[in-house]
């Protein structure tokens, strides 16, 4: 059994440019998905390539918001990939439009075989599902569990995805137990479950592998909520992945970041709605390439 700090997902080489398929979907205002993606990842030195899975103009949070459903145009989309012979070193997925998307995130895994596959199973928060998320697309994103190197859900989409009952956001190791060996049994190779609170002014995040010793990471918990944190947070443990960081050095990373992100969010105007700004925290994502 190894620990996580002896775990690393990926060799950066030097001056090597690692290219991402980010199969997210695209907000015009709110950040979330591919406006926290591109950057994040660009700021760690990798050269990010949408796939996107719907069209926003603003997150779902906002009362109002258009949604143009990208399905019918991933095909096409990736064959022309194909055909211009792009190959990428990671698969990162996120929100899905449809259940059909599955399908072209299934695709990428095929051409590309030795990609990391990194999957952050965007469903809900709260205990509840996202008002785009039918059963049928609950059911289909259950389909990437298996043979996913790292698999990043919160408790709601633990529970959604292994049927195992949310019982809210203050659960004990022993549930995060039966979630995370739910999910390594579904066929994940490395689980983070994220958001775990328990009143005591920390967040915690536990981290686990079939082969890896169970670990429990914290951080400090602000007291209030943000949209777009779970997207910052999967970003950011990619973006130190993908720098050659071990996955407890990655997941503290990760908790941080998201952290120093919150804390600047709060002195901007209409924080709650808008989203985590990171912008001016990117530079310490581009520590880590040194």
């Amino acid at each position: 059994m190894r620990t996580a700090h002896d775990v690393h997902l990926y060799d950066r080489k030097a001056n090597y440019i690692p290219r991402i398929a980010a199969v997210h979907d695209l907000c015009g205002y709110g950040k979330c998905s591919l406006g926290v993606a591109i950057p994040v990842l660009s700021a760690a030195g990798c050269d990010v390539c949408p796939v996107p899975t719907g069209l926003f103009s603003a997150h779902t949070r906002y009362p109002v918001f258009h949604m143009h459903d990208t399905t019918e145009m991933l095909e096409p989309y990736l064959d022309a990939w194909v055909a211009e012979k792009v190959e990428v070193d990671a698969v990162y997925s996120g929100f899905l439009g449809a259940a059909e998307q599955v399908a072209a995130i299934q695709r990428l895994y095929r051409e590309h075989p030795q990609a990391i596959r990194f999957v952050d199973p965007v469903m809900g928060d709260g205990g509840q599902r996202y008002a785009t998320y039918t059963e049928e697309l609950c059911q289909a994103m259950a389909a990437l569990v298996d043979g996913a190197d790292v698999l990043t859900p919160n408790l709601t989409e633990a529970s959604i995805l292994t049927g195992i009952p949310y019982e809210g956001q203050d659960v004990s190791v022993e549930k995060i137990r039966d979630y995370a060996d739910a999910l390594l049994a579904m066929g994940a190779k490395t689980v983070v479950l994220k958001g775990v609170v328990r009143g005591d002014g920390l967040i915690r995040n536990y981290l686990c592998g079939a082969d890896i010793e169970f670990a429990e990471l914290t951080s400090e918990l602000l007291p209030y909520m943000l949209h777009g944190t779970g997207d910052l947070y999967a970003s950011a443990l990619l973006a130190a992945i993908m720098c050659g960081r071990s996955l407890y050095d990655a997941t503290a990373f990760a908790g941080d970041f998201v952290r120093d992100a919150m804390v600047i969010t709060r002195e901007q105007p209409d924080f709650e709605m808008r989203g985590v700004s990171f912008e001016s925290r990117l530079g310490e994502v581009a520590a880590l390439l040194g």
